[in-house]
């Protein structure tokens, strides 16, 4: 596969180039890697593509889950707690997991245990795969990546899409790149507060 579309939204993708070179060639290189044809694998039954062969998004995942683990991409998980009192989670926000538990229950609030999960995190960079519904985008860039980023554990987040021209060959319901950089420019130029990379890719 390749990068055939890629936007910086606050100056993401200058930072990997200046401060993360490698990193960022990583990247490239197993975006490269991945063997489009051997992930189109899927029959669709849908009236309007009866019985064409398509990319499988499974597929497609596990290409790229190979790829990352074997270069030490891993899992991460950010814990927090969460309470009905605004006030109270605007206070907590930036403290650390027990202090927030500690400081909810001072309060007399009950904390509510919560937490965001990345497939792909190394040396400050998150990446998130994703070949499924459009929903699952928008909880990526204003959601997970936002909340590693404010947590400290990240500098840069990373969404890896379909372009639209792959997206024709996949399953109708999935997110595409020129779909969801419409999403993030429409926002301005602030939000989501989180420097990001969003990666459309082709066979």
């Amino acid at each position: 596969m390749k990068i055939t579309k890629q936007y910086s939204h606050l100056n993401g993708l200058e930072f990997l180039l200046v401060h993360k070179p490698d990193l960022w060639k990583e990247i490239e290189t197993v975006i490269s890697l991945v063997d489009a044809e051997k992930c189109k694998t899927k029959v669709s039954n849908e009236k309007r593509m009866a019985g064409k062969l398509l990319f499988s998004p499974i597929a497609m995942n596990e290409a790229y889950k190979e790829l990352l683990r074997q270069r030490l991409w891993n899992e991460s998980r950010v814990s927090y707690w969460v309470t009905s009192n605004e006030k109270l989670i605007r206070k907590t926000l930036a403290l650390s997991s027990d202090e927030q538990k500690k400081e909810i229950e001072e309060a007399g609030e009950k904390p509510i245990f919560s937490y965001n999960q990345t497939d792909f995190v190394k040396d400050r960079v998150a990446i998130e795969v994703q070949f499924g519904k459009y929903s699952f985008v928008a909880y990526d860039l204003f959601v997970k990546h936002l909340a590693f980023y404010i947590g400290d554990f990240i500098d840069v987040g990373i969404e890896i899409l379909p372009t639209k021209a792959l997206q024709e060959e996949m399953s109708s319901g999935v997110s595409y790149y020129e779909g969801e950089l419409y999403n993030v420019v429409r926002q301005g130029r602030g939000i989501p507060a989180v420097p990001l990379v969003l990666i459309g890719i082709g066979p």
